[in-house]
């Protein structure tokens, strides 16, 4: 009793600190997605000579994610939240360094192989908003999430500008200009992995366990009943039966269709994934054919104010994904699940618009990449959210893998769809495609919205 009664009064210290850690890494585990992100295509081209790989990298990379979120999550369901973070960024630093090599070597191979790397590392910062809210209180949840989805900017954000410092680093060390960048990238990823190993002690996900399993204790001979106040708290044979089952696709896949609001928070999340990555992936491309004019893309390396507008447009884009990420936990918090939901997509929907409608002018380009971004975060943080709090703590982490992993599936379809999207229907169609995504889920988001309200009246 005296050690849960300890327990409690630290757990406000622990998860701060959890919070701050988490933080912290994310800050410098960013650097390697941003820059991946921001001249992948274009290393594509160039190494493979075709632009009809040019979606290859972005591909590659969610699909890495993908198929690391059941892993990861199986492995922080085994072992702690700390396992799974440190093992996704080791990956993660081993891509950066064979993104370096493939530059140096041409081997477009190698491109791919790293890119998959920082794929396990981008699921790995993913599953990081998952273990702010293990120890978060209900009320303060979407902000707990935000909080580390925003430490993120910081590394994501330079790191589309890290191009021209990081030739300055490339020629420091001998290496093509090129592939300074990743240089940057895989210290920052070190640095990460580093303040996680040392520093996430005790682990969230754990100590939540505890604090169930000690809320779940019947002070007496058992009734047949969890105690008064805590429904949700597994008895110890469900405990027992959940842990055998770790990491189980079809575990998660049941607990998702067993629960409506379980369903939209994963519908939310994997379409606004979807729509992100295959507007985002395609626009530097684009921007190159804009601003050089068409013909000049495939098998030429874009270079000068061509590589500082595409590295400005995805800084922005990218800040539109982070830096509103508080507002949108707030809105979260204090709005609705569900309300956020229908306002990421409403803004989703007005980015497509803006970035089709406007595609031959970089400022409405840009535009529209900042409002896609923020339709993102908004769907991604109140979809992550919900989903928290719409299964129980025997299936939750295995329901957060199996979102990740369907998240980056739908991210790599949406990368690999969108070059022939392009290709057939312009950067117009592409955006279209992706509005009618967008609407789908409005739309299915208002209806659970009506039924609640109609279940509440009755």
């Amino acid at each position: 009793m005296a050690r849960t009664l300890v327990m409690e009064q630290d757990v406000r210290h622990v998860q701060r600190r959890t919070v701050a850690l988490l933080s912290v890494a994310q800050v410098f585990s960013g650097l390697g997605t941003g820059s991946t992100v921001s001249i992948g295509s274009i290393l594509a081209v160039e190494l493979s000579g075709s632009s009809a790989w040019a979606g290859a990298v972005a591909t590659v990379m969610t699909l890495g994610a993908s198929a690391a979120a059941l892993p990861l999550a199986s492995l922080a369901e085994r072992r702690g939240r700390r396992a799974g973070q440190v093992a996704g960024l080791s990956a993660a630093l081993a891509g950066a360094v064979l993104m370096v090599l493939a530059v140096v070597s041409g081997l477009f191979a190698l491109l791919l192989l790293g890119s998959a790397g920082i794929g396990v590392g981008t699921a790995a910062s993913l599953q990081a908003r998952f273990a702010a809210v293990d120890l978060a209180a209900a009320e303060h949840r979407g902000r707990a999430l935000s909080t580390v989805v925003w430490a993120v900017t910081v590394g994501a954000v330079a790191g589309p500008n890290l191009i021209q410092p990081g030739a300055a680093v490339g020629a420091a060390l001998g290496l093509p200009p090129v592939a300074g960048p990743f240089v940057i990238s895989g210290a920052g990823l070190l640095i990460a992995t580093v303040i996680l190993f040392a520093g996430l002690r005790p682990d969230p996900l754990q100590l939540a366990r505890q604090r169930a399993a000690a809320h779940a204790a019947p002070a007496g001979p058992p009734a047949g009943g969890a105690p008064a106040g805590v429904p949700a708290a597994p008895p110890t044979d469900a405990v027992a039966a959940a842990a055998a089952a770790r990491g189980s696709l079809s575990r998660g896949l049941r607990a998702i269709r067993g629960s409506r609001t379980a369903l939209l928070a994963v519908t939310g999340v994997v379409a606004a994934h979807a729509m992100m990555v295959g507007v985002m992936s395609m626009t530097p491309l684009h921007l190159q054919h804009l601003v050089e004019g068409p013909g000049q893309h495939a098998g030429h390396v874009a270079e000068g104010d061509v590589l500082v507008i595409i590295g400005f447009t995805i800084s922005l884009h990218i800040a539109g994904m982070f830096a509103l990420s508080p507002v949108m936990g707030w809105l979260t918090d204090r709005a609705g699940r569900v309300q956020t939901i229908m306002i990421g997509f409403t803004v989703l929907i007005a980015a497509v618009a803006v970035a089709g409608f406007g595609q031959s002018s970089t400022t409405a380009v840009a535009l529209g990449l900042v409002l896609l971004g923020m339709g993102w975060s908004a769907a991604t943080i109140s979809g992550s959210t919900l989903l928290a709090e719409s299964v129980g703590q025997e299936a939750r982490v295995a329901v957060q893998g199996v979102s990740d992993m369907l998240m980056g599936a739908a991210g790599a379809v949406g990368g690999a769809v969108s070059g022939l999207v392009l290709g057939f229907a312009g950067y117009l169609g592409l955006n279209l495609v992706g509005g009618t995504i967008g609407a789908a889920v409005l739309a299915a988001a208002i209806v659970t919205r009506l039924s609640h309200r109609q279940s509440a009246a009755a």
